[in-house]
């Protein structure tokens, strides 16, 4: 058996050339016989492997036949031939019907779009992004404009609605208009229910913010992508013209290389379908303006804060004013940042953590908290101190009038008490007191003389013999003595 190329080679070199089949077979390495058989074939004809009988030859008429009537799956099919008899496998079957079952191929219609008529939105997976210790999925939105093909990129670490509804309005900014329609798909943040054969159900936040910017959402049948082909392709061209091979950074850098990309490369291509680049077919666009007043994208959840100041949001932690402890709370979360309300009154502001078991405290939010236990420290400290002694009172009165530091001198003398004993300090508060010295520093140093150990002087020991020949002592007065004892006692 030959080739199909080789076939054509040896009618080339016999009607072309007037080559003969023994100079073919040397040009090609075959056998003559070989050349004069395949010669005097007009077509190719691949040979055809020999078939072996199976049990199911008997059946493949019914099995057509069954098809045609009903769109049987391959389980029913056995069930049915068993009744007839058969016998063999049912991966035989299975193999048979995937060849022999009608194919239907779907066609569909071109969808044209006028200037500013619509615009296509949908998302796409980037992979992951590591921030910190945490492995965050990464995301893209897409939109592109129906008519000129232009398109809007923007990563997002989230799929919420506050990052869907943002995207949106950067893709109005990006544009400089708003078209009529914007198609979707069935995502939750736009639609709510949409069941086969039914009318879509939308988000009403989603509803609100059309009725804000002054266009119409249109969703997509269930099932059917096809309906919003344009951003399907363009999502695909973002992973392979964009994404492909490229280091994720930080997000900020990769959304600055996306919008360098969409402004050197991705809207100044020639379309395959238009054959225009997208920018020039935008001056045809007659896109509505952007509303001046930015609709409020944040959404918002009830949330319940805890004995300490804290509320929980995606897997983290922020604080809130002491005053707020253990209240129901609202959060605002915007793509950037959260804001936390009490009923209407702001509270709490922290910059977004996409990063998880993360803490964000505000110093202003519990520095109530320190002050209150530091002025419970020192409420118990003077009341220990006040319990010295009966000068302890007139003498805080003291420190009150002459120390711009009182209760931090109360502290230092309790501290002192402590070492010395509440009976060393209390004697001498009391003598403090008459020689009006008030300060800690009159204590502790009076506390250290009194406390220190005096020794008994010794006798005097000389050391020389010398030293004993200088000395020189008076002698006694012994006339005391001649004296009678009544005149003495008179005396």
């Amino acid at each position: 058996m030959i080739e199909y190329d080789t076939f054509c080679r040896i009618h080339q070199l016999r009607n072309q050339d007037r080559l003969s089949f023994a100079q073919i077979a040397t040009e090609l390495g075959l056998h003559p016989e070989t050349v004069s058989v395949w010669a005097a074939r007009p077509t190719y004809q691949q040979r055809q492997p020999a078939l072996r009988p199976s049990k199911l030859d008997p059946f493949k008429g019914t099995i057509v036949r069954l098809l045609e009537r009903h769109p049987y799956s391959a389980s029913q099919l056995l069930g049915l031939l068993r009744e007839e008899g058969y016998t063999g496998g049912a991966s035989i079957l299975r193999h048979h019907v995937a060849r022999v079952r009608p194919r239907t191929r779907q066609a569909f219609l071109r969808l044209q779009f006028a200037p500013g008529q619509a615009a296509q939105v949908d998302w796409g997976s980037a992979g992951f992004l590591q921030l910190g210790q945490t492995r965050v999925r990464l995301s893209f939105f897409v939109m592109v404009l129906c008519y000129s093909r232009r398109l809007y990129l923007e990563f997002t670490l989230r799929e919420s609605q506050e990052h869907f509804l943002s995207a949106h309005h950067n893709a109005w900014m990006f544009f400089g208009g708003v078209p009529q329609e914007v198609i979707v798909d069935n995502c939750k943040v736009a639609v709510s229910q949409h069941r086969r054969g039914e009318a879509p159900v939308f988000n009403p936040r989603y509803l609100d913010f059309a009725r804000h910017y002054g266009f119409r959402p249109r969703a997509c049948n269930p099932l059917s992508p096809h309906e919003k082909g344009r951003v399907e392709r363009a999502v695909g061209y973002v992973k392979a013209h964009f994404l492909a091979g490229r280091t994720l950074g930080s997000l900020e850098a990769i959304n600055a290389e996306a919008r360098a990309w969409m402004n050197s490369i991705a809207n100044r291509r020639i379309h395959g379908d238009t054959g225009k680049t997208p920018d020039e077919l935008f001056t045809e666009e007659t896109l509505q303006p952007v509303n001046p007043n930015a609709y409020d994208v944040g959404t918002l959840h009830a949330l319940r804060s805890s004995r300490t100041c804290r509320v929980s949001f995606d897997a983290n932690t922020y604080s809130v004013p002491a005053q707020h402890a253990q209240q129901l709370l609202s959060l605002k979360a915007y793509p950037e940042r959260i804001r936390i309300f009490d009923t209407e009154r702001l509270v709490s502001e922290h910059r977004r953590c996409y990063e998880r078991r993360r803490d964000f405290e505000l110093p202003g939010h519990v520095e109530p908290l320190l002050a209150q236990r530091l002025r419970a420290h020192q409420q118990r400290q003077l009341i220990r101190f006040l319990a010295l002694g009966p000068a302890a009172p007139a003498y805080w009165q003291g420190l009150r009038e002459r120390r711009l530091d009182a209760l931090i001198q109360v502290q230092r003398i309790v501290t002192l008490s402590e070492v010395h004993g509440p009976e060393a300090v209390s004697r001498l508060l009391e003598d403090l007191l008459l020689l009006q010295s008030f300060s800690a520093d009159y204590v502790a140093n009076l506390l250290t003389q009194r406390s220190r150990h005096r020794s008994e002087p010794a006798p005097l020991h000389l050391s020389r013999a010398s030293d004993l020949l200088d000395l020189e002592v008076p002698p006694p007065d012994l006339s005391l003595y001649d004296t009678p004892r009544h005149e003495s006692a008179s005396e």
